[in-house]
Parts: C-alpha cells; structure tokens; sequence
C-alpha cells in the first residue's frame, strides 16, 4: 500500500472517531416556514475582544433627552444679588447671578415694593443676537408691567449671553437647564432672608416670547414645579420644524446645520412635541397673525394638540400683530397674562 493511501485512511479514523462530517455528511438546508423566525434574527455568539469597550460609540446626545432631563435634579448653589440697577415707586431692579450646571448665569430681579408673598414670573427672552444682547433687553418693560401688578420677576439671559459664563447649549437645551435649575434655587430660598424672602415659592409662572416660549414648553414637559405658562409668538416643541425654519428662514443657512445632522429618533426623544401628554399646568397661548418671524400656525396646531390631550389651555390670535406686539394689543397681552397668571394662583 502506497503512503498516500495510508495517510488518507488514518485521517478518515479520526474524523469518524471525533464526530466530525465529511462534505458528504452536511445536513441539507431547510426552508423557512411562515412562522419560522427570519434569518436576521439569529444570534450568534460573539467572542468578546479586549477592544470592543473601547471602541463603544458615545451618546452623543446624552443628557439632552425630555426622559433623562425630568429624572435628574436642579439648583445646586444659591441666587447672588450683585448691584441695584434702578428703583421706582412700584420696584426695585437688582443686577443677579446664580450657578447653573457648574457655570455663572446673570440676569436680573424685580421686586415689588409692597409686602409680600409675591408670586414669582420667570420672563424668558427670545433669540437676540449674543454680540449686541443687554441685560435690561426688550423684556425688560414687560417684566417692570407685572412687577407694578404685584409679581416678582426674574429675567435670567441664558448661558453664552454676556455677561453670563458660555455652556453646551445643542437644541437649546442649555437655556432649559438654566431655568430649571433657577426653579429649584427659588423653591430652596423663597422665604428666606435676602432677595427672595418675598417670593412665594407656591406660585411660580413662566412667562416665554419666542426662543423664550421654545424653552418654557420644554420646562413644562420636564414637569418643573410651576403653576402655568405663558407662551408668546412660542417656537414650537418640535425640533426638526424649529431648526429646519431657522436654516431655511431665519439665519439663511447659517445656524441649525448640527441640530439638523441628528438622527431622527434622538430628534424625537429630544424635542418636547413628542411629550405634550407630560404637561401638568395650565398653558396660554398668544400669537400674532402676521408673525413674519415664527408661523401662526405653530401656536395654532399647539393649541389643538393640548385641546386634544385635555389639557388646560386658553388661546389668542391678535389681528394684524407682528412677531412682537405693539400699541393696545400689547396692553392687552400684558393684561391676559396677569389674569391669567392671577386664576392659577394657590
């Protein structure tokens, strides 16, 4: 017998020895039946490498989520009274400061001369440019409007507006985190000696123009302890529509390209449309019907959608109003929102 029949036989013993099939042995493929599981369903095991941690991809959106931002806590550190800005008969407005996720948010205090508790309103600005934004903005003679009808006002300018310290602020969430860690800090020194021993912590409202209105449905959705919001010519909660209309509309291609680079189910986790049923609180709406600079019909579908979730909603279109009101129409505004804020008093 020759050595390569030899060889050929030895190697046969051992794979009939060991179990193993010959090419011939192979059992035929089976098809798969209406209910049999699809092939992508399969799991194979994977043997783990010492790489494979290190090469995890990071959520890059962590921490932005409407979930993950009402499951973490606010207000870690106590509001600052820098300098008196102004006084008058009705006020006293004082230059503050309070810490935010580990930076410095300035803005200012408005506090009614008369004994308190006074409610408090939270004024939120819209976008402004960061290069020419004051402190004492064009919000400043709504916030002196509601000091002389008895609220104590706070105007916090966000972080990256001078001269507050500058902070991660993608989908403008920043902004949101700066309030609400500004509503814990109210309800941990209201009452207490220094500039908030007049505010009542039990009525707290939020009062938001535009960019201003974007951040107080994403506060509403967080589910902050307030009583009611004011929403004013509001950007919507949806983030793909806000961003989208400020590259197309607003900045002409220059602002929202990064926000816009998100997948669509982090867009989704991330922007409080998708979270309206979360909303606690009474919501008036105000929005002028030839509004140039964020669409009528935003505050109109918003409308229908809390009307629909049965939310407590009140809503208001203004005939021939711009983005920001004017002349009686803007009286009237100022005044719906103390009645409004005046109802939902505890």
């Amino acid at each position: 017998m020759s050595h390569s029949r030899v060889y050929l036989l030895l190697i046969i013993t051992l794979l009939t020895a060991c179990g193993g099939f010959l090419p011939n042995d192979l059992p035929a493929p089976q098809a798969l039946s209406a209910g049999s599981p699809a092939a992508t369903d399969v799991q194979l095991p994977l043997s783990p490498t010492p790489s494979s941690a290190a090469t995890a991809t990071p959520d890059l959106y962590a921490g932005l989520r409407i979930q993950e931002l009402a499951a973490r806590e606010y207000g870690d550190g106590n509001l600052q009274t820098l300098q008196q800005l102004s006084t008058n008969s009705s006020f006293n407005r004082y230059l503050i400061s309070y810490p935010s996720d580990g930076i410095i948010i300035n803005g200012f205090v408005d506090v009614p001369t008369g004994e308190g508790p006074h409610p408090v309103i939270l004024l939120l600005h819209g976008y402004i440019d960061p290069a020419v934004y004051k402190i004492e903005t064009y919000t400043a003679g709504y916030a002196a409007e509601f000091a002389r009808a008895g609220f104590l006002v706070i105007h916090p300018n966000y972080r990256n507006y001078p001269p507050s310290d500058s902070g991660p602020n993608l989908f403008r969430v920043g902004y949101a985190l700066d309030v609400l860690n500004l509503i814990a800090i109210l309800h941990s020194e209201a009452g207490k000696p220094g500039i908030l021993e007049t505010a009542d912590a039990a009525n707290i409202f939020l009062w938001g123009h535009s960019m201003g209105g974007g951040i107080a449905q994403r506060v509403l959705t967080v589910g902050a302890p307030i009583n009611g919001a004011v929403l004013y010519g509001s950007m919507s909660g949806d983030e793909r529509q806000n961003f989208e209309h400020i590259r197309d509309v607003l900045s002409e291609g220059q602002r929202g390209i990064e926000e816009l680079d998100v997948p669509e189910e982090a867009l989704r986790e991330i922007s409080s449309a998708y979270f309206y049923k979360r909303i606690a609180v009474p919501v008036s709406i105000h929005h002028g019907d030839i509004d140039a600079v964020v669409p009528l019909q935003w505050s109109v579908d918003l409308c229908q959608r809390l009307l629909d979730l049965g939310k407590d909603v009140e809503c208001f279109t203004y005939h021939n109003m711009p983005h920001t009101f004017y002349g009686d129409n803007d009286n009237l505004l100022i005044q719906r929102s103390i009645e409004f804020f005046l109802r939902n008093l505890k």
